[in-house]
């Protein structure tokens, strides 16, 4: 979110340096063969089985910092995705892309939709929302996700939002409630469960997740993209990696947040960075959640989640907390973390929306 990647795995490397870098490049970027990985055909069992295990599957060994990682990764030990290469949607998942969710005067916004092609009974929802601090990245980042969700028994909208060069805060904000009340209207119509919604996020998109769990109610958050004769509330929160308190002193030089207040700094506009500040918003009734966060994450640092995770102990607000040692930004761009990442979120899905 702080700063922005040109790839999804670039945060890895800046902690080596550029010397580091160079000499890693033929070996680990160049050949696609060997650093990275495409989506194959996945199944409903496969997936049942990571769910199955009692424990996560387990990450690469002896990773105390993100240097390590990238020696993992030389050495063949991590796998990297590649979200650019075309991911196949399993037969048992329906595909619908390009759904209308809302409208802001005239300017549509689109959401891509997967379901299992066999179901009984309603089933729970799934808002996920992409990073790329606010100011890019594509709901198509998460078809990683959005091929294996459904096979869980999830119906998953990986939605898009207006970037801040088209609006600044809080249209964003505004967009992704409004991608809630349009799954809770078409719930009958989709097979969801209203009562039953998670937001997931990584980055931005883990900030704008928190939004959604905790600021349901305020008024000036709704914006007028549709269906406001529903609520925007979700019954569960998973935040990978995202920015809780953007108040704080040493973000207000920040080139990503003056973006997002259209240029304003903190002393300009104190009241729209609270407002824009998840942890602002946290209170008793708070939706359980789940935070994932690596502690060499020098994008968002690790601080934040440790301050949230505070505050929902504080409060008293059911959480899991998945504080990775020696992991960067973008954790969950490697396969093994991947896996580890999903088991956690099922789990913590299983146990707050399949009531």
């Amino acid at each position: 979110m702080m700063k922005k990647s040109v790839l999804a795995f670039l945060p890895w490397y800046p902690v080596l340096g550029l010397l580091l870098i160079v000499t890693l490049f033929d070996q680990v970027i160049a050949p696609p063969s060997f650093a990275q990985t495409t989506v194959k055909e996945e199944t409903a069992s496969e997936e049942a089985a990571l769910f199955a295990r009692e424990t996560p599957p387990a990450l690469p060994e002896n990773i105390s910092q993100a240097a390590d990682l990238i020696i993992a990764l030389a050495n063949g030990e991590v796998t990297l995705i590649d979200l650019s290469a075309p991911m196949a949607v399993p037969e048992g998942i329906v595909e619908t892309k390009d759904v209308e969710y809302g409208n802001v005067n005239g300017r549509p916004l689109l959401l891509d939709l997967y379901q299992p092609r066999e179901r009984s009974g309603k089933l729970p929802g799934i808002i996920l929302i992409h990073g790329g601090g606010w100011s890019s990245g594509q709901r198509s980042d998460y078809k990683y996700y959005c091929v294996r969700f459904p096979l869980m028994g999830y119906v998953v909208a990986t939605v898009s939002y207006r970037f801040v060069s088209e609006a600044t805060f809080p249209a964003c904000v505004e967009d992704v409630k409004c991608a809630v009340r349009w799954m809770r209207a078409n719930a009958d119509k989709y097979g969801i469960d209203p009562d039953a919604i998670a937001a997931i996020g990584g980055s931005a998109g883990g900030h704008l997740a928190m939004m959604l769990g905790y600021s349901s109610g305020v008024a000036e958050l709704e914006g007028t993209g549709g269906h406001a004769e529903f609520s925007s509330a979700v019954q569960a929160v998973v935040n990978l990696y995202g920015p809780t308190d953007i108040t704080l002193k040493e973000f207000h030089d920040n080139k990503t947040l003056l973006a997002f207040f259209g240029g304003k700094h903190f002393d300009e506009v104190p009241d729209q960075y609270r407002l824009a500040s998840p942890i602002t918003h946290l209170k008793q009734e708070a939706p359980p959640t789940l935070i994932i966060h690596g502690t060499d994450d020098d994008t968002v640092p690790v601080s934040q989640a440790d301050l949230l995770a505070a505050r929902l102990k504080e409060l008293g607000c059911p959480h899991e907390y998945l504080r990775l040692q020696g992991y960067p930004h973008t954790l969950d761009i490697a396969v093994e973390t991947n896996r580890h990442v999903r088991w956690h979120i099922y789990h913590f899905l299983d146990k707050y929306l399949k009531r």
